[in-house]
Formats: structure tokens, C-alpha cells, sequence
């Protein structure tokens, strides 16, 4: 018995990497998965169902039970599609994991519309178009009778909560992504589904070619995907009930918890508009965190 036994899954971007990881986990913990994958390359261009399909029959061949989706999360005929692919094999849907993600890196001056646009349609269009498209048949199956709550796990980075060098547009949608989970957990807090998000810094087809990942001690061996997968889990399961609206980070071993903060900031002392030579005045102390 697993933590997630017979929970339906949906996971976006499942055909490789982190994706793949939290497929074949999740499978091992019990759940009934729709593995979805475009099969594209890591700039979002082509396509190859075989790729949703040969993890698939891994879950399978391992005694799980998996289907193949090749839609589009980036579309809302495609988002629709795959809560209809959950329904048609497993008469549910209890976890939604938004993963599916692309990369077109450039810098600024550098950067054309295409590669912002396809970007953040993948990252933060495909994450708004999947959790709407889930918490819709959520809120249907709770007012039915027929569950209770549901569970959704979105995908930030470390580019969109502290930026990096050359992912603008990778680092704005991940950014967007952390606002929308805060924001939906709001909402769907009186519905009884938690929507958290996880920022893993991982070793993947993604990230093999980044200087940082070249490093001693930063292979996959011991940053791999298999070191994010049983947090997703973890959220994904009714362990995590009471937990929502949080950002959990992800490096290898380590675990740990993103927050924005807030400093105490400085009132002016006569309770009036700053001039632009207080402020840089006070700088320090108004900057303080």
C-alpha cells in the first residue's frame, strides 16, 4: 500500500526528467497515472507520442496502471482533453502535477517574441489552462459525493523566485507560476484542494548542458529527478491535507521551504512623502530584512 493508492494522477510533461520520475513514483505509491507528453525537444519544438507511450509501458510492465496523453497544455481543448482521458480510464481525477516545461534562453537584447511568447504559453498558460480544467471536475466531484477535495502541485524555479542570467522569459513565467499558486490556494481553500508548488533544482535533459550542472558532485546521481519526485508525492497525498499555498524547494537531498519576506521598513518622522535624497539617506535601514 502506498500513499497514494488509488488516487488518479495527471502529470504534464511525463514523457522525460522530473516528469517521468514523478510518473513511475507516483505509479510505486499506488496511484493511477495519465502520463502526458507531447514528446517534443526542449524547446517545445516537434513531437513523438512514443515518448508518453514507452512510460506508459514501464508503469505497466512494473503492475501500475497508466495511459498516454499527447495533448497540449499550452491550449484549452487540450487541458480539457486530458481530464477527459482521466475519466475515460480511471472515472476520476484526484491530483493534477503541472510539470510540463520548455526552455528558449536568450538575453534580452536577444530575445525574440516567439521564444517569450512559446515559453510562457507552455510554462504559465499550460499551468492556468490544467488547474482551472482540474478544479472544475474537482468541485464537480466533491459536490457529487463522489470525493473529497483534490490535490494540485505546480512547478516554479529557482530563475523565477531569484532570477538567472539569460531566462527572462523562463524566469517571468516561473515567477507567474508562484503568484497563480498563491493566489488559487485562496480560492480553492473552502473546496478542500490544496494547491502548493515546488521549485527543483535538478539534473535533467533541460539543465545537463548549464555550467552548474557540470560541477563535481552535481550529476544526477546525486541531483537527479529521484530526489523531487517523493515531495510531489508527499503534497500529492492526503499527508499533506493541511498544507497549501506553499512553495517547497528541492536540491538533491535537501528540502526546504521558500517565503517571501517582509522587512520593517522606516516611516518617515514627520509622516510625510519621502524625497528622493531621504530615501537614498536611509537606505540601509529601509532595505534592512
Amino acid at each position: 500500500m502506498g500513499n497514494l493508492d488509488g488516487k488518479v494522477a495527471i502529470i504534464t510533461g511525463a514523457g522525460n526528467g522530473i516528469g517521468k520520475s514523478h510518473a513511475l513514483y507516483f505509479a510505486e505509491q499506488g496511484a493511477k497515472v495519465v502520463v502526458n507528453d507531447l514528446g517534443g525537444a526542449r524547446d517545445g519544438e516537434g513531437s513523438d507520442g512514443a515518448v508518453a507511450s514507452q512510460v506508459v509501458e514501464e508503469i505497466r510492465g512494473a503492475g501500475g496502471e497508466a495511459v498516454p496523453s499527447f495533448d497540449s497544455v499550452a491550449t484549452g481543448e487540450g487541458a480539457d482533453a486530458m481530464i477527459r482521458t482521466a475519466l475515460d480510464a480511471f472515472g476520476r481525477l484526484d491530483i493534477l502535477v503541472n510539470n510540463a516545461g520548455i526552455l528558449r534562453d536568450k538575453t534580452l537584447v536577444k530575445m525574440e517574441d516567439s521564444m517569450w511568447d512559446a515559453v510562457m504559453a507552455v510554462h504559465l498558460r499550460g499551468t492556468f489552462l490544467c488547474t482551472r480544467a482540474a478544479v472544475r471536475q474537482m468541485r464537480l466531484q466533491n459536490e457529487a459525493g463522489d470525493a473529497e477535495g483534490g490535490r494540485i502541485i505546480n512547478t516554479t524555479s529557482i530563475s523565477g523566485l531569484l532570477g538567472n542570467f539569460g531566462q527572462g522569459n523562463y524566469g517571468a513565467a516561473k515567477a507567474g507560476v508562484y503568484g497563480f499558486t498563491r493566489c488559487v490556494s485562496q480560492e480553492t481553500k473552502k473546496h478542500r484542494i490544496t494547491v502548493n508548488c515546488v521549485a527543483p533544482v535538478a539534473h535533467t535533459r533541460l539543465t545537463a548542458d548549464i555550467p552548474m550542472f557540470m560541477m563535481p558532485g552535481m550529476g544526477e546521481a546525486k541531483m537527479g529527478p529521484q530526489y523531487i519526485a517523493p515531495v510531489v508525492a508527499f503534497l500529492a497525498s492526503d499527508l499533506a491535507a493541511d498544507i497549501t499555498g506553499e512553495v517547497i524547494g528541492v536540491a538533491g537531498a535537501r528540502v526546504y521551504r521558500f517565503k517571501m519576506v517582509e522587512g520593517a521598513g522606516v516611516v518617515h518622522p514627520e509622516g510625510q512623502p519621502w524625497t528622493p535624497e531621504e530615501l537614498r539617506e536611509r537606505w540601509a535601514e529601509i532595505s534592512r530584512i
